[in-house]
């Protein structure tokens, strides 16, 4: 883990959708250049996780700091603008729009935002269908190009949520490269993932939600000794 102050610091957090109470008191810490996953079955709060992040949900109390900034009560524009890029499982590509029009439509977040040639050396598939709209492209290059707008809008600090859902493997491995990649260059991540064959070699640190609770952490060289466990506790 980097030595640096945590970029996202969470405290006690509980979150509501309506009367429905999804989240119980999450505590989490994420460092600069950090990995981490939030692992555990359909349900269990991980994407209600990543959306308390921005703000997406009806209720917030407790703490989420990003940056050493205080953010429950803040508007989730306002969140985004600290630099906060949301890939959601969804994905969100705009149909009648081109890939290249899609990739170049959000508003900078940050100074730190890619290139389009960095996107594209980094998601080539996407540079060879720039011109097709988002209806012809593929669940696979949707799914980089929800990627890639965050990495061009500035986000340094990107919740990712089941990036991996119904692809190909060979699209499966193409994320873990970019990952990976992402993690080179100092990018903080929070991957939410089912897969974790895919999550495994990714991460610094993996965190077990159930029941809108992180119950466990389990740092990357404790893997070996725990696979078992794991295996348990996401049911396969």
């Amino acid at each position: 883990m980097a030595a640096s102050a945590p970029v996202l610091r969470i405290r006690d957090l509980n979150a509501f959708y309506g009367e429905s109470h999804v989240l119980h008191g999450v505590d989490l810490e994420v460092a600069e250049g950090e990995v981490v996953t939030l692992l555990g079955r359909n349900g269990s709060g991980r994407t209600s996780t990543l959306r308390s992040i921005l703000g997406l949900v009806g209720r917030r109390t407790g703490s989420i700091e990003i940056r050493g900034r205080e953010t429950v009560g803040m508007a989730p524009h306002r969140i985004a603008r600290l630099g906060v890029g949301y890939c959601p499982e969804e994905r969100g590509i705009f149909a009648s729009l081109t890939a290249e029009e899609n990739l170049l439509l959000l508003p900078k977040v940050g100074d730190a935002g890619m290139s389009v040639q960095e996107i594209y050396a980094m998601f080539p598939n996407l540079e060879e269908r720039r011109r097709s709209p988002g209806t012809r492209l593929s669940g696979g290059e949707q799914q980089m190009l929800a990627m890639a707008r965050i990495l061009r809008a500035g986000a340094r600090l990107l919740l990712l949520d089941e990036i991996t859902e119904g692809l190909a493997p060979v699209i499966v491995q193409a994320l873990g490269r970019v990952v990976l990649q992402l993690r080179e260059r100092g990018y903080t991540v929070v991957l939410v993932e089912q897969n974790f064959r895919f999550a495994a070699p990714l991460a610094d640190r993996h965190f077990l939600v159930e029941h809108g609770r992180i119950v466990d952490m389990i740092p990357r060289d404790a893997l070996s000794s725990r696979t078992e466990q794991l295996h348990r506790f996401l049911g396969v």
